[in-house]
């Protein structure tokens, strides 16, 4: 018997690691010859670069950029030694929960630039970013300035950092950007469809929880459209309109247009990252999970992502999880074929949460379950 084990985090009681290696040990517990490969398990979004360090063996780089609004933060990404690939989360540098302040005219994304320099100067290529929970509504003119791209104003000069810029941007230079671009692949985790601009647009959409007011909303997006079309003059490309142009307040245009990346839905993007479908090939069960269960995760989320590579094969799939609402029914229509509770008992949410009480309910559950194979 081949089980492949790839589950979420359950966010503040176990990594993904420390899930599927607890999986692992009641699967063994219950059937000693098993083979059993474990995977980490991420989206794209918040504890990705973790899953990525700890699941492949990465290193945590700690650097020191610039932070949303202007001051310095200690930002971290995960550098894969072995593939020369950088494991960036774009939160750590520009995210909405590194301030109190909601200042959208303000807000860049320099800091992200930063962290890519740094990555490149350790010999990185390959670069892997999640762009969720952003601050900024740049547009990434902060991240691409701090590359060694020039967005002058009519003057000649710097046209600085924020969404104030993007309106005053008259030229666009490129000749001083970082060499070592042209030969850096960049794939991003990407899980929205909105254009760069208009009513369904980064502003318009996500402004909001940035800080852009109603009043605001109509002269930064008029500034994005013509940072968009400059771009377009400059760069002889039209990305104002692809799908996932609008995410992170523009970051994904930016990563489009300037650095010619792809935007891949971010399950897809993590599973093809450590190689799971190799594993899924010969696979008998497949063990998957997340902290809660429930409607959202058959909507698309990560342990449906594995189910359905899993179902290419022929794998079953089960699916353990901290707390399973009813609604979770609707997993079993796309591909979860069972899955169960691990609280073993009435007990308190930080009872239940505690990493080792977690890890030993992980472990008992899935051992009885194996017990039926």
């Amino acid at each position: 018997m081949k089980v492949v084990v790839a589950v979420d985090s359950f966010k503040g009681s176990m990594t993904s690691m420390e899930a599927g290696r607890a999986a692992e040990e009641g699967i063994r517990a219950a059937k000693p010859d098993a083979k059993v490969v474990v995977k980490p398990l991420a989206d794209g979004g918040e504890g990705t670069t973790e899953a990525l360090i700890e699941g492949l063996g990465g290193e945590k780089i700690e650097v020191t950029v610039t932070g949303p609004y202007g001051l310095p933060v200690t930002a971290y990404y995960g550098y894969l030694k072995e593939t020369k690939t950088a494991v960036i989360e774009m939160a750590s540098a520009a995210g909405i929960t590194l301030s109190n302040e909601r200042n959208p005219m303000k807000a860049t994304t320099y800091g992200v630039g930063e962290m890519i320099e740094d990555a490149l100067s350790r010999g990185c290529r390959d670069f892997i970013v999640g762009i969720g929970g952003s601050a900024t509504n740049d547009g990434g003119v902060g991240m691409l300035r701090a590359l060694g791209f020039e967005f002058l104003d009519e003057n000649g000069e710097d046209v600085g950092n924020g969404a104030q810029a993007l309106g005053r941007i008259a030229q666009i230079e490129t000749k001083k950007k970082n060499p070592l671009l042209a030969e850096s692949f960049f794939k991003v985790a990407c899980d929205v469809t909105n254009p760069l601009c208009g009513e369904n647009g980064a502003t318009f959409i996500f402004g909001s929880q940035k800080g852009v007011t109603e009043e605001q909303k109509v002269p930064i997006d008029g500034a994005m459209k013509h940072y968009a079309a400059i771009t377009e003059q400059t760069l002889a490309c039209d990305c104002v309109n692809a799908k996932g142009s609008g995410a992170a307040g523009g970051m994904g245009f930016a990563f489009l247009s300037y650095l010619q990346a792809e935007l891949i839905p971010g399950i897809d993007l993590i599973l093809d990252a450590v190689g799971i479908e190799q594993e899924l090939k010969d696979a008998d069960i497949v063990v998957t999970g997340e902290g809660k269960l429930d409607f959202q995760t058959a909507m698309g989320k990560a342990p449906v992502g594995v189910a359905k590579r899993a179902k290419k094969h022929g794998a079953k799939v089960i699916a353990f999880a901290g707390s399973v609402t009813p609604e979770a029914a609707a997993c079993n229509e796309v591909g979860i074929d069972a899955f169960f509770p691990i609280v073993r008992g009435v007990t308190t949410i930080e009872e239940a949460m505690n990493t080792e009480n977690a890890k030993n309910n992980m472990r008992m559950t899935v051992e009885q379950v194996f017990r039926l194979m």
